[in-house]
């Protein structure tokens, strides 16, 4: 892949997504991680419109620019019946890339889904990127300054690591993460890679069915890897249930939506800082103490011989 370009690595939770896409001016959707693989869950979240799906890459398991896919199948016309697909041209933004290709693909789905209102950025960049081919598409996402701009937006600061910087050889990386979309569009359940040639179709689905359909597909997939492995994360992309609260005097769901909201926001401003400088002043000023409490600093040199101490007797009652 292409040099990163100043995307910074994010992590996959449903707070930052859905503030990182009202960010971007999209309206009345938000992200729920899904605890469970059932269909029984996904239906419960009401109106579903893809899923965003987190796994370790392998090249086995992922089956990367093969002649065919592991499941399904390579659907070169898809983008030519309006399905939104980027190839993935630049590292880190493939959580951002995944969460847009279920967004632009629902800005005018079909009944029963709401429609997605995309907001000015999105809907200019969709307008402007339509006819492309993948490749140059995934381009164009990579160059948006406002798409860019918002995803560093939530990055985790970090004041010893550039997350901008990682290794670009995939091979001996130790452990490479990538999200992928599932969603349904146009009749079809389609899985959008970007580091895949095409769509990949899964057959037949619509809105209705596409809970029971994805979670067998999900199913296939993480079969692929060993029984012990565990780093999965999914999330699903759905309507915002505060609206319809609202409208039908619903307070419960509306008072426990609000303050999943205020949480969400107040992690995403813990994301925006490191604490460093925090933690090292706080010791200064610890020592400070220690060292003025008798003007001479024995009373910080003890202090220092007692965690010693205390290390040493648990190290000792560990062996």
């Amino acid at each position: 892949m292409a040099d990163t370009g100043g995307w910074s690595t994010i992590e996959s939770d449903e707070g930052l997504f859905t503030s990182l896409v009202e960010t971007l001016g999209v309206q009345n959707v938000q992200f729920e991680e899904l605890i469970s693989l059932d269909a029984d869950t996904i239906r419960s979240l009401g109106s579903v419109y893809g899923v965003i799906f987190l796994f370790k890459w392998t090249r086995e398991a992922a089956g990367a620019r093969a002649e065919a896919p592991l499941d399904g199948s390579y659907d070169p016309t898809a983008a030519e019946n309006n399905v939104f697909f980027a190839a993935q041209t630049i590292q880190n933004a493939c959580g951002t890339q995944a969460i847009l290709s279920v967004i632009l693909n629902h800005d005018n789905p079909p009944q029963p889904l709401p429609p997605i209102t995309l907001g000015n950025e999105l809907h200019s960049f969709k307008e402007f990127t339509t006819g492309f081919p993948p490749e140059l598409r995934g381009e164009a996402l990579s160059n948006s300054e406002a798409i860019r701009t918002a995803h560093n937006t939530f990055a985790r600061a970090s004041p010893f690591a550039d997350e901008t910087a990682r290794p670009q050889d995939e091979e001996n990386a130790a452990d490479v993460y990538h999200f992928i979309a599932y969603t349904p569009v146009n009749g079809t359940l389609y899985e959008l890679d970007g580091l895949q040639p095409h769509p990949i179709s899964h057959g037949a689905c619509d809105p209705s069915t596409f809970p029971e359909r994805v979670i067998e597909v999900l199913q296939r997939r993480i079969a692929r890897y060993p029984p012990e492995e565990t780093h999965f994360n999914l999330m699903a992309v759905v309507q915002d249930p505060r609206p319809r609260a609202r409208e039908i005097g619903d307070v419960e769901t509306l008072e426990r939506e609000e303050r999943k909201r205020a949480a969400w926001a107040w992690e995403n401003t813990l994301r925006r800082w490191n604490f460093v400088g925090f933690i090292g002043e706080m010791m200064k000023g610890v020592v400070g103490m220690k060292e003025g409490q008798d003007g001479s600093g024995k009373a910080y040199e003890e202090w220092v011989d007692a965690a010693k101490k205390a290390t040493r007797k648990k190290l000792e009652m560990r062996r």
